[in-house]
């Protein structure tokens, strides 16, 4: 999985707060200016993630009106500086002296490894312990840590896209990564689990309907037409729940049922390819995620060697394509594109994710099933569960290890879903009475709260969240 790539300022502003002081004397009182803080942009790195050297970054509440500087402590366990790392400017006798540029909103230094075999006993800790410039005080993200472990938490800005949201973002909480793919890039996934189940592409709103034949190349649009008016998504009628794969992620309720070791019981499928990512330039505030039509094929899947063959077609063609694709296990799917008449990845593998930023076809009761925008699901297939805390009850900064409930967790991979915005009003406001804890695949904890909805144009599309692993 590629780096995240940071976000100074976004992430300063989730990660340290800023206080005003006021002192009083009597009769009178004087509010002083904000003061001067400098912070850690994040709060840890994995050293396993290092090949050989990283700038670690701290930024300013204010650009700097003078110069100044700062020192930072080091403490390291089980590495010596020298010989299994070093760092630029060098450690003067535990310390290090940091410049504070004129004119600046940050700064940095570099650390570089120098034993390529530190493991998980290495831990290598930098703290602030001293600001020289006017007003400052030490308060916020104070020391960064490097270590083998799972982050310790930052703020993310997950690249949604914009209002056309046309990438499906993959982020793993642990290594503080994401992966991105193009929504309408592909169109089936093939199970790796126990099932043999085939996944459509809810993210742009794909819909499949079971034939009775059994022949792919008996099937053509004369046969279908009747039916092709019902098997889509969005059409206010409850039954045309059966042509999606159920929102809640349960993989024994796909579109397609189970792909038969019998081959005659493996039916023709009637398939809705859904639409493009949408390019019109919606209105502030509002959407455009479904573009042109992207139309129609058949297919049939049997199972062969531990594996699934694919019978595809346009709907009035005579002759089909075949393509086997094998199962792999340590991903949730493998993914196929008609596009592309090849397989990609999209998901990480299975243990490396934990939550997905996508549009997704949802169900309404009584009204079945519907396009749904800057939704969230959580990894359920690889082991990962959420539940969400109410802010009335217990704050978000207050909530610890100790306050996790095992048994709130749910399986559902909506637990987060829509809860966190709401977009039915004018106003588009964020949700910011609630938080959710997340178990990933590895039993880490963490909490996670979302801290924008809109970007400072009022688009959507560009959410952001922080998160602390709990501990």
């Amino acid at each position: 999985m590629k780096k995240f790539k940071t976000y100074q300022t976004a992430i300063f502003l989730l990660l340290v707060g800023l206080v005003t002081i006021s002192c009083s004397d009597d009769d009178t009182s004087e509010t002083l200016s904000d003061p001067f803080v400098v912070a850690f942009e994040n709060l840890s790195a994995n050293l396993n993630d290092i090949d050989d050297s990283q700038e670690i970054n701290l930024v300013f509440s204010e650009t700097t009106s003078e110069g100044g500087t700062m020192t930072l402590l080091l403490e390291s366990t089980n590495a010596v500086y020298g010989e299994d790392f070093t760092t630029n400017p060098i450690s003067e006798e535990t310390t290090i002296t940091l410049p504070l540029s004129q004119g600046s909103n940050n700064t940095n230094f570099t650390f570089t490894k120098l034993n390529t075999s530190l493991d998980e006993t290495v831990e290598i800790k930098f703290s602030i312990i001293s600001v020289d410039y006017p007003n400052s005080q030490i308060q916020g993200n104070t020391t960064f840590t490097l270590n083998s472990s799972a982050s310790l938490g930052r703020g993310f800005e997950p690249n949604v896209g914009g209002p056309n949201q046309p990438n499906q973002v993959y982020i793993d909480l642990s290594t503080e990564t994401q992966t991105e793919v193009r929504r309408d890039s592909w169109d089936l996934g093939f199970y790796g689990g126990n099932e043999f189940r085939v996944a459509i592409n809810g993210s742009i709103y794909m819909a499949a309907a079971q034939l009775e034949e059994t022949n792919i190349d008996a099937i053509s649009e004369a046969d279908v037409s009747d039916l092709q008016a019902q098997v889509a998504v969005g059409t206010f009628d409850p039954a045309n729940e059966a042509y999606i794969d159920h929102p809640d992620g349960t993989i024994t309720k796909t579109a397609l049922e189970a792909v038969s070791a019998i081959e005659a019981e493996n039916k023709v499928y009637l398939v809705n390819l859904g639409y493009e990512v949408g390019t019109e330039n919606p209105a502030p505030g509002s959407v455009a995620v479904a573009g042109e039509a992207r139309g129609w094929k058949k297919i049939r899947v049997l199972q062969q060697d531990n594996g699934y063959l694919l019978q595809y077609a346009d709907l009035n063609d005579t002759s089909h394509n075949e393509v086997f694709i094998q199962k792999n296990t340590a991903y949730n799917f493998t993914f196929f594109s008609f596009d592309s008449n090849n397989t990609l990845s999209v998901e990480p593998e299975a243990e490396n994710w934990d939550l997905n930023f996508t549009v997704f076809t949802n169900i309404l009761e009584g009204a079945g099933s519907y396009g749904f925008s800057d939704g969230v699901l959580h990894n359920r297939k690889g082991g990962v569960s959420v539940y969400a805390v109410s802010t009335e009850d217990i704050a978000y900064d207050a909530f610890q290890l100790a306050d996790v409930n095992p048994s709130s967790f749910e399986l559902d991979q909506r637990a987060i879903g829509s809860t966190w915005r709401d977009v039915i009003n004018d106003d588009k406001v964020l949700v910011d009475t609630i938080f959710y804890v997340i178990q990933d695949p590895n039993g880490n904890q963490y909490k996670l709260k979302f801290t924008a909805l809109l970007n400072d144009s009022g688009e959507r599309g560009y959410p952001e969240f922080k998160y602390n692993l709990l501990q």
